[in-house]
């Protein structure tokens, strides 16, 4: 894994969390700019499950299963676009919080894939 893709994704993310959180609080739906931050984090995602991929063919091998690396990489890559969709379905302060719970789920997902790739040192 690329440990500065991680760290801007988890990073990213982390923004996202805050500036749709921030927008529940104020009680207002997610709108035009919180999806072009859910599509530059999306992106990203994206980026790193290639990136994971052709890690992963090229003979690599993570510190743990292979199966679960692969889960937590499409877990991740799917995390903000399927919380969009729903926050299109949900166009209240609720919408918003859905987005802020996936980008902080996306967050954790960053530091387990370090970890299960064997970046912690273990």
């Amino acid at each position: 894994m690329i440990d500065a893709l991680t760290i801007a994704l988890g990073v990213t993310a982390l923004a996202l969390a805050a500036w749709c959180g921030f927008a529940a609080y104020r009680d207002q739906p997610t709108k035009d700019w919180h999806f072009i931050g859910m599509a530059v984090v999306t992106l990203l995602g994206l980026a790193q499950l290639v990136v994971g991929i052709v890690q992963l063919a090229r003979g690599e091998h993570p510190h743990d299963s292979v199966a679960i690396f692969v889960a937590y990489l499409i877990g991740s890559a799917l995390a903000v676009p399927v919380a969009a969709f729903m926050s299109l379905a949900e166009r209240t302060r609720w919408g918003s919080a859905t987005v802020a719970g996936a980008a902080v789920v996306l967050a954790v997902l960053e530091v387990r894939l370090y970890d299960i790739w064997g970046g912690s040192g273990a």
